[in-house]
């Protein structure tokens, strides 16, 4: 699904090196001047880990952890062999074991095990507080009932639920109905998903290049919805499915949503 959002992004850019200076000719520049001046294009690929445990037994993951299935193990590999030829300049994970797995599996099928796996919490999955390893039905159906939509195994209605409320709006009504008030709240969701971020850019816009990102089915639309609001539209996130943002002085570009071409579907 592919979707081109543009947009200048305060608080996330990282102030890029620009150099020059005057040659000793007129009209002569050196080719390491203009090396240095023209920005280089950093292309971030966002892959949701492979399938779990308990994505197939249909039950709450959020900060909870279950390993990934033979299916997983799967989707992992088939999308590191689909992605060969990428070079990646480096590679990130969320600290659940999960989605270190998923990198791991990528990084080796698609030819760069030796780039070096760096773990961020900022991008781990939202913390669902007591609906934990509950089965999912329990938390999302009161959100759901409560705009006349129906929750199934197969999140039918999950795009129009979405259309209806807010990443926030949903975030927060979960941590409201938890009843043991230890579910995240939006505002603790964003507030570490920008600080990570803030570090992925940092680290890597100056020298550019493929940057692999594997975080959540929940985490990802946020974090789209941060450096690009409104591009999010409800669209499938699913396992091992690649979203694509390019970015380049300050800027964002979401080039893909959910892409599930590299594993050949």
């Amino acid at each position: 699904m592919k979707r081109v959002m543009k947009l200048g992004v305060v608080g996330l850019a990282v102030g890029l090196l620009l150099a020059g200076c005057s040659s000793g000719e007129k009209g002569k520049t050196d080719a390491s001047d203009t090396k240095k001046e023209a920005a280089s294009e950093t292309v971030l690929y966002f892959v949701r880990h492979g399938k779990t445990m308990f994505n197939t037994t249909g039950q709450v993951q959020g900060w909870s952890d279950t390993p990934l299935t033979d299916v997983g193990v799967e989707g992992a590999e088939q999308l590191g062999k689909g992605l060969k030829g990428t070079t990646f300049s480096k590679a990130y994970s969320s600290d659940m074991g999960r989605a270190v797995s998923t990198a791991e599996y990528i990084l080796e099928n698609s030819g760069n095990k030796e780039v070096e796996l760096t773990t961020l919490s900022g991008i781990r999955e939202w913390g669902y507080g007591g609906y934990e390893g509950r089965d999912n039905s329990e938390m999302w159906i009161p959100l759901f009932e409560q705009h006349g939509l129906t929750f199934d195994e197969d999140w039918t209605d999950y795009g129009e639920l979405t259309r209806k409320m807010s990443d926030e709006e949903i975030a927060n009504t979960i941590a409201k109905n938890d009843k043991t008030g230890t579910a995240e709240t939006y505002e603790e969701i964003t507030e570490r998903t920008k600080k990570a971020l803030d570090q992925i850019i940092e680290e890597t816009s100056e020298k550019g290049g493929n940057v692999l990102i594997v975080s959540h089915g929940s985490e990802i639309p946020t974090i789209l919805e941060i450096v690009a609001p409104g591009s999010y539209q409800g669209e499938d996130i699913g396992n091992c499915s690649v979203t694509k943002i390019l970015y380049k002085d300050g800027n964002y570009t979401v080039e893909s949503i959910g892409d599930k071409s590299y594993l050949g579907e």
